[in-house]
């Protein structure tokens, strides 16, 4: 018999003053660069989305991060939307593996939301390339663009559990402003 089980998550909302805030200077570690947003590359976006957080906790928050073809069907919602900001949006490449081969490696996206706020959308870094300063990058040009557009205020949602990502936007300036909790529902045995 399979029986459902509801899990909350802690879930942070977060918001950053961009009139108070002082871009700092990221450096790409060398054999990276970050690649502006182009309608070609949507695909390149749901698959660095799905292998970002296919084994995260995030997959388990939101199903549709942990199957590709979802994460091709919520980039192509992000970038229909209205607000869709595609001067803030940004891909991460690794040019080291040979010289003609390549790979994207990290995943932003933006939108307007109301009132002059900059949305920051499902940000990722894949795996292997964790731990290079990649979100930071990705997160850094995504705000700068914020503030070149005029915007006021950054906002964004993080899983409580995904400490890395809690930590990376606390450093950049982020504060909690509100505390949700998304059910979930768990199918198990019994």
């Amino acid at each position: 018999m399979q029986t459902q089980n509801i899990k909350y998550f802690k879930r942070y909302r977060m918001e950053l003053d961009l009139r108070r805030w002082p871009a700092p200077v990221t450096v790409l570690p060398q054999d990276y660069r970050l690649v502006a947003w182009d309608a070609w590359l949507l695909q390149d976006h749901a698959e660095v989305k799905y292998y970002s957080f296919r084994e995260e906790v995030d997959a388990t928050v939101f199903p549709c991060l942990g199957d590709f073809e979802s994460c091709r069907e919520l980039m192509d919602e992000i970038q229909a939307k209205n607000g869709f900001l595609p001067e803030a949006t940004w891909l991460a490449q690794y040019m080291g593996a040979s010289p003609h081969k390549t790979e994207y490696c990290g995943t932003i996206q933006a939108i307007r939301t109301q009132r002059g706020r900059g949305g920051i959308q499902n940000v990722g870094v894949t795996p292997h390339h964790r731990g290079r300063g990649l979100g930071t990058a990705l997160m850094t040009a995504t705000l700068k663009n914020f503030q070149q557009m005029g915007l006021k205020r950054a906002r964004l949602e993080v899983t409580a559990e995904n400490s890395g990502a809690v930590l990376l936007y606390r450093q950049l300036g982020f504060r909690t402003i509100r505390t949700l909790y998304k059910a979930v529902e768990l199918a198990c045995c019994q």
